[in-house]
């Protein structure tokens, strides 16, 4: 490349153009609508009518080594490879379960017990009967874990003559064992102890035949025939002891009985730890508690310690930014000493630059910014800065490797360097490889940001070098951000975050990125980075970006799917800075979009095809758990949300959360102000009123209360507290007051 003069790069990029000072709510209003859809607020329901083709559930305990997944007609997909180069669909075997004969079947429907109870129901329909499978984990003392699944056929009409069969699709060997009289026992060449046990629940014949079918790629195992009668269905249960089972089961076992277990364990299990506790009615509540299961059950204990794992097969790893918000959803769940074990083992991945490399790569420089910002947000959270003060050395160090980091792509040619920003490095959704680009820089603002506040109160000297370091890199952005600002077509500017000088911005039409490529970096860095202002140019343009872009609701081909693709929880994260921007129209329709994105068991896979798309895919893992994740950060802060020193309450709530007049109660969620409870009853005929109680902390400088919450609903009154309506018809309340009751239409 050839090299380019710091000074005149800077001079000459500055007159290409320039935002100059625009109102933030015309600028916002005025963006482009989305493409020939009903408009913002207009769809509320949440019935799924985006969700992928195919998809794939989880079963296991939390904290479960084992973590077999579940297709969507009932297959089991075990022993996923832990290289990290291998494809979505490369599990070790794959066992489907269908009847001989002629049909497969017609799939019918798919779903858990509960959002709190992991039991897979599968049905299938045949000509002449139903077919259902209810997949499951056991964990019996005497015989380990094991993953079940309970076949059931019931006839429609008349008795039906039924023969099991399952095909097994793998590269291993498997040999059928002596028949027991009680079940048969399928081995794997290699193993001595049985890899699957199959148990007739039924009076028919035990023996069975395993054929090799090269063509498929597998295995199949036909049963005897058994009859299928009205109120005595035929049932067959399969069994899979996993890595911590002994391998003995017990032969004779009822899988109604294995069955009547699972849903005991599952019953006691809480989705909340003290002293949190949510309550939210409908699906939004359905999809808070599957969201902590699913949380829950891609964790793991790995060298003693709790990692917050961000899915069962390509991404079960440790991910900085990933788990950034994973922890935090993990506070607002309550669990705070599961969060702390995971942030501690964050910084083991420091190495002696300072640096922190995790399954991102060396390149994802953000990395280090975002465990810096990960840990101010826990002691904000905690009201405790006793990990700070402990892992200050280790913050000043990765504030040291950032700085040298610069420094050393400023000697060098790049378009970063001459800038004065971080150098070129891997941009990440959307763009592998290394470029030049902005999303480290943007998040090493956010990070350097939120740890020289935070030692405006600590003055610790090990974190002093981080305000002038921000301060330097802040200017820098800003003179490369006025440069490299985009014209759209569509009437709007924007800030792409690769250069145009990038390689890659010079390919032909079809392979070049999308001008909503890699911007999730800078919707986080907007909120919760809270890098800019609110009438910031960079921020004016993000915004009629991902309106402009939107499609199913969602802003589309952001992602690595460039054409026809959603990248699904970055909506989430579009929802967000919505949110935080006061569009709570557009915040209430992206979410509700990001939710029917999802499969009918509550969980995302990370990307796939827009719904008319002809050339997409499904992309990335599932359940993806930063999509979870991030659907417990938007409930949250739909009702209680911070912003920077101000406190808002019932942003994000439309008519149309109000419209079944249920409650939904936030008890004791952590904030950077202290624990905060909402109560909100529905009141009168139409009316409301919301409790308020904040626990010991720092007051917020001002409280932001909605002054309607819909037709019939305005605000009448708070009790125990001042109230002030500022000339927009905004109401504050006393900041200073701990306690208060809020009335609308009452």
């Amino acid at each position: 490349m050839k090299p380019i003069n710091r000074r005149s790069f800077l001079a000459t990029g500055a007159a290409a153009g320039v935002l100059g000072g625009v109102d933030l709510a015309a600028a916002l209003h005025s963006a482009p609508a989305a493409p020939a859809q009903q408009g913002p607020g207009d769809i509320a329901a949440v019935d799924f009518r985006f969700a992928p083709a195919e998809w794939q559930s989880t079963v296991c305990f939390p904290d479960d080594p084992d973590k077999t997944v579940v297709g969507k007609w009932g297959d089991l997909r075990c022993d996923f490879p832990s290289s990290p180069f291998a494809g979505i669909d490369q599990f070790g075997a794959i066992v489907e379960f269908t009847l001989a004969g002629m049909p497969r079947g017609q799939w019918v429907k798919q779903w858990m017990e509960a959002p709190g109870v992991s039991i897979l129901h599968t049905l299938i329909e045949q000509p002449n009967a139903y077919m259902e499978l209810i997949a499951f984990a056991t964990r019996r003392a005497a015989e380990g874990r094991v993953d079940n699944v309970l076949m059931e056929i019931r006839p429609k009409t008349v008795d039906v003559n039924a023969s099991p069969r399952l095909r097994i699709r793998s590269c291993n060997a498997y040999r059928l064992g002596a028949n027991t009289g009680l079940a048969n026992n399928i081995y794997r060449e290699q193993d001595e102890t049985p890899w699957m046990v199959c148990i007739p629940q039924n009076a028919f014949p035990h023996n069975g035949d395993l054929f090799w079918r090269g063509a498929q790629g597998g295995y199949e195992f036909f049963m005897e025939h058994g009859t299928a009668q009205h109120g005595n269905p035929l049932r067959v249960l399969f069994r899979l002891p996993r890595n911590g089972s002994s391998g003995k089961l017990d032969a004779g076992v009822s899988g109604e009985q294995l069955l009547q277990e699972a849903r005991a364990w599952w019953r006691t299990w809480r989705p909340f730890e003290d002293p949190v506790a949510w309550s939210l009615p409908s699906a939004k509540g359905d999809f808070l508690v599957a969201c902590a299961r699913n949380i829950q059950q891609a964790r793991e204990v790995k060298d003693g310690m709790l990692v917050f794992e961000v899915g069962p097969t390509v991404y079960r790893g440790m991910w900085i930014v990933d788990g950034n918000f994973l922890l935090e959803a993990a506070r607002y769940l309550g669990y705070d000493r599961a969060a702390d074990q995971g942030l501690l083992s964050e910084w083991t991945h420091q190495v002696s630059t300072g640096q922190i490399i995790a399954s991102a790569g060396n390149e994802h420089w953000k990395d280090t910014a975002i465990a810096m910002f990960t840990l101010v947000r826990a002691c904000e959270l905690r009201q405790d800065w006793t990990m700070m003060r402990q892992l200050a050395p280790k913050v000043g160090h990765a504030i040291d490797f950032l700085i040298q980091l610069r420094d050393e792509g400023r000697r060098g040619d790049s378009p970063n360097g001459k800038y004065g920003i971080l150098p070129p490095g891997f941009a990440d959704g959307g763009m592998g490889g290394i470029h030049y680009e902005f999303t480290n820089t943007l998040w090493a603002l956010a990070g350097l940001r939120a740890v020289s506040r935070a030692n405006e109160k600590l003055g610790l000297s090990d974190l002093s070098r981080a305000a002038g370091f921000y301060q330097g890199l802040r200017t820098a952005f800003e003179a490369a951000a006025r440069d490299q600002m985009a014209t759209d077509p569509r009437g709007f500017q924007y800030l792409p975050m690769l250069m145009r000088q990038d390689p890659a911005m010079h390919l032909d039409a079809w392979d070049r990125p999308r001008p909503q490529t890699c911007q999730w970096a800078l919707s986080q860095a907007i909120f919760p980075g809270e890098v800019f202002a609110k009438n910031n140019p960079v921020v004016r343009g993000h915004v009629a970006l991902m309106q402009a872009c939107t499609r199913e609701d969602v802003p589309a081909d952001t992602g690595w799917l460039h054409h026809g693709g959603v990248w699904n929880y970055n909506a989430a994260f579009v929802a967000e800075v919505y949110l935080w921007a006061g569009l709570r129209e557009w915040a209430h329709r992206t979410f509700t979009g990001y939710l029917n994105h999802a499969s009918p068991l509550h969980a995302w896979r990370e990307e796939q095809p827009l719904q008319d798309s002809l050339l997409g895919e499904l992309w990335g893992d599932m359940p993806h758990n930063w999509a979870s994740a991030e659907c417990i950060r938007y409930l949250r802060h739909m009702l209680v949300l911070e912003d920077n020193r101000s406190l808002r309450l019932l942003e994000g709530v439309l008519p149309s959360d109000l419209r079944e007049r249920r409650a939904f109660t936030l008890t004791q969620t952590p904030t950077r102000f202290g624990r905060i409870s909402l109560d909100v009853q529905p009141a009168g005929l139409k009316g409301w009123k919301a409790h308020f109680l904040r626990n010991a902390g720092e007051a917020p400088e001002a409280i932001d209360l909605r002054a309607s919450l819909g037709p019939g609903a305005e605000l009448t009154q708070v009790r125990g507290a001042a109230m002030r309506r500022g000339e927009n018809g905004e109401v504050s309340v006393d900041p200073a007051i701990a306690e208060w009751t809020a009335y609308w239409g009452v």
